[in-house]
Order: C-alpha cells, then sequence, then structure tokens
C-alpha cells in the first residue's frame, strides 16, 4: 500500500501510524473479498507448468515457493512492519533472538569485530560473549555511551550493537551521535528497539542500519505468540533473509496473521500505554514504599533529556526498587490482584516480573548486585487495563508490606 495519501489540494502527506496499523502492506482487494487476510496455510506453493518455473528462477516473476522463503500471510506483516518503522523491507523471524542472532551471523564472519553495549537484553549479551568468539569474532563490551562505543571501534570492527531503552533500567542512547560513529566509521550500526516500538521511535532516522524487534511484545501485543523482525534498507534485509532461507528460524503462517490482527491495534494499545505507565511512575514516585522509579518519562531518569529528544513517548515499561527486605518485596507481588507475575512484557495483561529470582537466578547475589539487580527491583510491564485500577492495585500491595 502507498505510503502517502492525496489531499484535497492535490498534494501529498504521510498516512498515520492508526492508519498504517490498519491498512499498510494489504492489498485492498483479498482473496474471497474478505476483509482481514487469509492464512495461507500451506507449506508448498505449486509450479503451474515448466514455464511457471523459469520465470521464477529467472528472477521475472515474484512468487511463493516453500513456507520456509515466506508464505503470502508472512510477507503482508512483513510489509506492514516495514511501513510502520520507515524501513524499506522486512523479515520475519519466529522469535526476537533467532531474529538478532541471525542479523549479526549474517553479517559477521572469522576475524571481524562486534562493539556491542553493556546494558543489553541478557540473552543476548550471553551471545555475544560466548557464542561469537567460538566463531572467530572478537567482541568488545562497551558502555552505552557514544563516546565509550567511539573508543571502542578497531579496523576490524563490522557492527555496532546497542538497545534503547534498555532492560530494566530504562536507558536511552544517543541514536545521532552512534549512528554518525557508524558511518563515520564504515561500521554498521544494529539496534533492538523492542521497548520503543515503531510508534516512540524511529531509529533510522538517527542514521541506524538496522532495526530489531522481538514482536511478541507490543507489535502482536496479546502474549500469545512468538516472533521476531529486521527492518532496514532492502539490501540489508536481503542478506539477512538469505541466510534464513539456509538457517531457518522462519514464521508459520498462522502466527503472522496472529500478529497481523494484533497490529490492527497497535497504535492504540501504546498510546494508552505510555500514559498509564507515566501516571502510574508518578505515583509510585511520590509512594512512601517505594525508594526509587526508574522510568525515562519521568525528569529524574538520567536518560530524560535524551530520550525528550528522540522519542515521542516513553513507553510501557519501568522498573521501581520496593523500600522493604526480600521478604517484603515478595509480600508485595503475592498481593497484587491484577498485575500478573511473569518475564515478559507488551502485551494487553500488566505483568510484572522480580528479576533477581526469575533472570538473573543462576547468579549469586554479590554478581547480581555487581550488575544493578538488587532484590528491592522489579519491573512493571503495563497492559492496558483501567489506570485507576492498576493504582488501587499497587496501593493495596504495597500496604500489606
Amino acid at each position: 500500500m502507498a505510503d502517502k495519501k492525496k489531499t484535497g489540494k492535490g498534494t501529498k502527506r504521510p498516512l498515520g501510524i492508526s492508519t498504517k496499523s490498519v491498512h499498510g502492506g494489504e492489498e485492498r482487494h483479498k482473496y474471497g473479498d474478505s476483509v482481514t487476510v487469509p492464512i495461507v496455510q500451506s507449506s508448498t506453493f505449486i509450479f503451474r507448468d515448466e514455464n511457471d518455473i523459469r520465470e521464477y528462477t529467472s528472477g521475472h516473476k515474484k512468487r511463493f515457493e516453500y513456507a520456509r522463503y515466506g508464505t503470502p500471510t508472512t510477507r503482508t506483516a512483513e510489509l506492514k512492519l516495514a511501513e510502520l518503522e520507515g524501513a524499506e523491507d522486512a523479515q520475519l523471524f519466529d522469535c526476537g533472538m533467532s531474529a538478532l542472532t541471525s542479523a549479526l551471523l549474517a553479517n559477521l564472519s572469522m576475524g571481524d569485530h562486534l562493539v556491542i553495549t553493556r546494558d543489553v537484553y541478557k540473552k543476548t549479551l550471553q551471545f555475544a560473549k560466548n557464542d561469537l568468539p567460538r566463531f572467530g569474532i572478537e567482541v568488545s563490551i562497551a558502555e552505552p555511551c557514544a563516546e565509550a562505543v567511539g573508543e571502542a571501534i578497531t579496523p576490524r570492527t563490522k557492527v555496532i550493537f546497542s538497545e534503547s531503552p534498555t532492560n530494566p533500567y530504562g536507558h536511552v542512547v544517543d541514536l545521532g551521535k552512534i549512528g554518525k560513529i557508524g558511518k563515520k566509521a564504515g561500521v554498521l550500526v544494529f539496534l533492538d528497539s523492542t521497548f520503543a516500538t515503531p510508534y516512540n521511535m524511529k531509529p533510522l532516522d538517527y542514521g541506524v542500519d538496522l532495526v530489531i524487534h522481538s514482536a511478541t511484545k507490543y507489535l502482536a501485543g496479546h502474549n500469545d505468540i512468538m516472533a521476531g523482525v529486521v527492518l532496514g534498507n532492502a539490501d540489508l534485509v536481503g542478506k539477512i533473509r538469505a541466510y534464513q532461507k539456509t538457517t531457518g528460524g522462519c514464521t508459520d503462517a498462522h502466527s503472522a496473521y496472529l500478529l497481523i490482527r494484533g497490529l490492527k491495534t497497535f497504535a492504540l494499545r501504546v498510546e494508552r500505554q505510555n500514559r498509564t505507565t507515566m501516571e502510574v511512575a508518578k505515583y509510585l514516585e511520590k509512594h512512601p514504599r517505594v525508594k526509587r522509579v526508574w522510568y525515562t518519562g519521568l525528569p529524574s531518569h538520567p536518560c530524560h533529556e535524551i530520550a525528550k529528544k528522540q522519542m515521542k513517548g516513553f513507553g510501557g515499561c519501568m522498573s521501581f526498587e520496593v523500600d522493604a527486605t526480600l521478604s517484603g518485596v515478595q509480600r508485595f507481588l503475592r498481593n497484587l490482584k491484577i498485575a500478573q507475575m511473569g518475564p515478559s512484557l507488551g502485551g494487553t495483561e500488566t505483568l510484572i516480573t522480580h528479576p533477581a529470582s526469575i533472570t538473573y537466578y543462576d547468579m549469586t547475589r554479590k554478581q547480581r548486585y555487581d550488575i544493578g539487580m538488587t532484590d528491592q527491583l522489579v519491573r512493571l510491564a503495563l497492559g492496558v487495563e483501567d489506570v485507576e485500577d492498576i493504582i488501587a492495585d499497587l496501593e493495596q500491595a504495597l500496604a500489606k508490606i
């Protein structure tokens, strides 16, 4: 679908993000005259004759061959996501980590060097530290600031990888500075933008080359599928698509359909989650049982000014430190009635997690504290419930500490 719309005066203007969420990537007239995109539940797509084969293999005809290489349903989801992100192309994967690892392995070879910022998702950092060196790829871990990233670059650096905002403290990197550093050095810049979403931030506008999302979270938005996506220019995405054709990690048509369905309300959900999280953050910042709130929308957050510069909204996830012992924190979590304990985010249900006991359970207490994962820290991912009910739920649970 076209990204521009004619006005009464014959000029063109960009479509709004809600319109893109509903109509982006879709054909106006669909199979069977259906309103929604059909699920093409087929592993194989037949050729009609030898001319059909010849036109396809020569590149003169675009069509589908085998579901690992794509289906009409998955392609529609990719085109919709590309419109939302402002990217030339997108490639779907079966989960966010599959998208991330494939993007790196498709662009790094033996002898290459990767610069990755310290404050990224735990499994991302583990992959960089433990797995990439086995393939002869050197990895440097830098602090999440432009100066540190610039100093870590070597003549063999091929990719800079960062995440913004980060989990669980919501640190934000200055994308403009990182983008300029990458361009000057001739290095690709990859960014995990899952927490920001295309609603709140457009990394490609700041010089980022490839954006990665766990589409499981805000994009699908209903806690019912797994999916990941990489987005960027057509050549870069095409390189990663070719890698996926060999290694797999593809999304099935039914999951792609559910992703398309979730995207219809993407803008509505994220706008609501932005507002709700801001109200909850302000409430918790004043609560006597809360030592500190970490939310980029608050002036108290160390990255607030950078976030204001490059983000439309501040997202639906925040962290806070409860003023209690470990047993007090556990009592607070047990007494919540609406927020449920779970390690994910971005869906319609509000989820809360205790990183020390769920994500970093395999570390000693000292190891956890060295990286800021204290017994008092909890992460709250807001859903779409009424904010008054969420605040009342937090109030009654905090009162029982």
